[in-house]
């Protein structure tokens, strides 16, 4: 049975409590959902600004590593945290959107926040919230948005962990983010493409520029490889913030990558020092540059990008590493996997992974994409390597109806390779007996794919004691 809205963010208590904290961590999200939501952002800083200093300024409790960028975000936030807590910090990690539940979002030490922690600091902080909300509805404003009330209480569980050190994943953009009240002594960044034109910018450079807000005085910049004009727009916010800038195949980079069991094996040049070898348990070349930018910036927190990182306590890092929704493979006989891949450039590195990682005779993809999205460019990048498109809608309100997403796929790449199937578990079922029916010596795949809603719906479903049979 297909989950309901609200089951994405429920389900039993993480810290043995019972009910109790289950029903909490309910009403936390609950209370979040009521506001604006993240798909309006507001283009400020003042309101989360007022709201923290009521606070006493939680997120100046702890040095910060601040991630931007389109694609590749979460995967190198939760490569950056785990090598931090293999050094020892402990640790402190915002990611958004979750997956299934809330509770994802604030990582504390490796695990998401426990819901009787995630209550308490919900309920400190609302008379603070409360006050801020009043004084901007007397302004004639908009209260604080579900991302801006989130971020807060994100600060606070942080603080009152206590974290050594955050990882402060931005919600979108940079600048006006919300996270953005913080100060990172790391600014991050992931490569630049067209995503959120109507909220970021219709041009690559005014997405850049917009991202490039997180740069703060004197942070240690550190960039994957970017096209020309996003790369111009980074440097013109380093040289305006007398920062430093580490630049993904110059500074630093992947040498070598081989495919191997559960991921692959690769070797990467840091800012400080050279380390062979190294086991990375997930698919595809875009992840071993999200390995690579994710080193340079530990090296440069750790030792100002001068000391080389312990090889062993990296390796044991980078190992303990975790993409969850990211070629993640939920299910076999055949191969289910999932990939949170909701915008072209994201769509063509899963393509290209598909190809280079994994041997199937045919791949049928599992497709839903939200109303905002390329759908027609997620089409067109995956059409090389997909086989057939298995179109369907996620529970979200923002996806596009599957009768309208097939007719874009079938402009793309004809009606033969489309079939819809609205209801997600016949999709799945569908999809599953199109790959059983590939002919030849490797067999079929299944790729869940087209948005991050979709992949928390089949995660969902996979939690299930019945699974995805």
């Amino acid at each position: 049975m297909t989950p309901k809205k609200n089951d994405r963010s429920t389900g039993p208590s993480d810290d043995g409590r019972g009910d109790e904290f289950a029903e909490g961590a309910r009403r936390v999200h609950d209370e979040l959902s009521a506001r604006i939501g993240e798909q309006a952002p507001q283009p400020r800083l003042e309101p989360t600004r007022r709201a923290v200093e009521l606070l006493g300024d939680p997120q100046r409790a702890y040095p910060v590593i601040h991630i931007t960028g389109t694609n590749g975000k979460t995967s190198t936030s939760r490569m950056i945290e785990s090598v931090l807590r293999a050094h020892g910090l402990r640790t402190g990690l915002m990611t958004s959107p979750h997956l299934v539940r809330l509770n994802e979002r604030i990582v504390i030490d490796g695990e998401p926040i426990a819901d009787e922690r995630l209550v308490a600091n919900w309920d400190d902080i609302q008379p603070y919230l409360t006050m801020v909300d009043t004084d901007l509805e007397a302004a004639g404003e908009p209260t604080l948005t579900f991302f801006e009330a989130l971020t807060v209480l994100a600060f606070a569980c942080f603080a009152d962990a206590p974290a050594d050190v955050v990882v402060l994943e931005v919600g979108m953009g940079g600048e006006w983010d919300s996270t953005n009240v913080a100060d990172g002594q790391v600014a991050v960044f992931t490569p630049v493409a067209l995503d959120h034109q109507n909220r970021l910018g219709s041009t690559v450079a005014e997405i850049a520029r917009t991202k490039a807000g997180i740069v703060k005085p004197a942070a240690a910049v550190v960039s994957a490889s970017q096209t020309p004009e996003a790369l111009a727009e980074i440097q013109r916010a380093v040289e305006l913030s007398e920062a430093s800038l580490a630049v993904e195949g110059t500074a630093f980079g992947v040498e070598s990558t081989t495919v191997a069991v559960g991921g692959q094996v690769v070797t990467i040049r840091g800012l400080a020092g050279r380390y062979d070898d190294l086991l990375l348990p997930q698919f595809g070349d875009h992840q071993a540059q999200n390995a690579a930018v994710a080193v340079a910036a530990v090296e440069s927190f750790l030792g100002g990008g001068s000391q080389p990182l312990d090889p062993e306590v990296l390796a044991e890092g980078l190992a303990a590493a975790t993409s969850p929704g990211r070629l993640q493979i939920v299910a076999n006989e055949p191969t289910i996997l999932v990939d949170a891949a909701h915008n072209p450039h994201g769509a063509r590195a899963l393509a290209k992974a598909l190809d280079d990682y994994f041997q199937f005779g045919g791949v049928v993809a599992v497709l839903s994409v939200l109303a905002d999205k390329d759908a027609a460019g997620i089409v067109r990048a995956l059409a090389p390597t997909v086989q057939q498109f298995v179109v369907t809608s996620s529970q979200s309100d923002r996806a596009i109806d599957a009768d309208e997403l097939a007719a874009i796929a079938v402009g793309v790449v004809g009606a033969d390779r489309v079939v819809v199937e609205t209801d997600l578990v016949a999709a799945l079922r569908t999809a599953r007996d199109l790959a059983d029916e590939v002919e030849g010596d490797e067999p079929g795949g299944v790729v869940v794919t087209g948005s991050i809603t979709l992949v928390g719906d089949v995660l969902a479903l996979s939690q299930q004691p019945e699974g995805l049979s």
